[in-house]
């Protein structure tokens, strides 16, 4: 296996959101100016300083379970393209320190699996032998302190 399938958070969700003015938890929209250091889940890029964000609750996961957590993530105040390069890793968002959270095909955690990158190593190595084990179908990228969705890894179908 050598090909990943990254997922940004769906555009269709989003525009969903913006167009109601409130996130999934009902939390009203507050536009906020970036200061530069920001990973936009949007997009999977980093903001730049003065960029129209929105800070989130969001929800990898569309369907109620005990490991459907919900999180702070930035986005863009409006839509942008997204991500385009879904068979890559992007370059602001592939290196540690990350833990990357495996669940098995039916959403739930697999808690043998879950591994912890260590800062500046690339995550792509660890996340092909990760979806190569027969337990695990999708692997969260998520920051290692903080613990937020950064993006969903798959093999492609």
């Amino acid at each position: 296996m050598t090909s990943l399938q990254v997922s940004a958070i769906d555009p269709s969700r989003l525009d969903a959101i913006r167009h109601t003015g409130h996130d999934e938890a009902g939390n009203p929209l507050a536009p906020l100016a970036a200061q530069g250091w920001e990973p936009l889940r949007c997009c999977l890029a980093l903001a730049a300083a003065g960029d129209p964000i929105l800070l989130i609750s969001y929800s990898p996961f569309t369907g109620r379970s005990p490991w459907a957590e919900t999180g702070p993530v930035f986005v863009h105040g409006e839509r942008c393209q997204g991500y385009r390069a879904s068979g890559e890793l992007p370059d602001a968002l592939r290196t540690g320190p990350r833990v990357l959270r495996t669940y098995h095909a039916d959403e739930s955690l697999d808690y043998a699996d879950i591994t912890v990158v260590d800062e500046g190593e690339d995550i792509e190595a660890h996340l092909l032998d990760l979806l190569a084990l027969p337990a695990v179908d999708t692997v969260h990228v998520r920051a290692l302190v903080s613990q937020c969705f950064t993006y969903a890894v798959t093999v492609p179908s």
